[in-house]
């Protein structure tokens, strides 16, 4: 009983951290790339609520990041923690992974503006899949 109501317990936190951090995304425009058959360019905003967060994911396109509002922490696979204000930027490649994208503030909101240059038809994100699994606790 305690291993069942331990599991509902950190089942309930995660699924309420998740649902409270989503980020608003807004799609602002996408144009094909002529020059580059297959490739387009998407512009988004992304905006965090004090506090929220994205789950860790990977773009599979090239992303420029331009901080409009607030600030944020971001942080590549293997790279160090960066803080972001008004005005300044972050890179992603296709092929990293984003550990970290959070708002810095736990009291004012953060938006930010990404241009992704990506192949044509494919989404602008992709969610990790993180897998949680419980494991029985013995009392002795």
């Amino acid at each position: 009983m305690k291993i069942k109501l331990v599991a509902l317990v950190l089942l309930g936190l995660m699924s309420g951290t998740a649902v409270a951090q989503e980020p608003k995304v807004t799609s602002l425009m996408s144009k094909d790339l002529p020059e580059n058959p297959g490739r387009e360019a998407l512009m988004i905003t992304v905006e965090h609520a004090p506090g929220g967060s994205s789950a860790i994911h990977r773009h599979n396109a090239h992303a420029f990041v331009y901080v409009l509002e607030g600030s944020v922490v971001m942080q590549l696979k293997g790279g160090q923690q960066v803080t972001l204000t008004p005005g300044q930027t972050f890179y992603e490649g296709p092929g990293d992974v984003h550990v970290v994208d959070r708002n810095a503030s736990g009291t004012q909101p953060a938006k930010f503006l990404v241009l992704l240059i990506k192949d044509k038809g494919r989404p602008g994100a992709r969610a990790r899949t993180v897998t949680v699994t419980a494991t029985q606790v013995h009392e002795r």
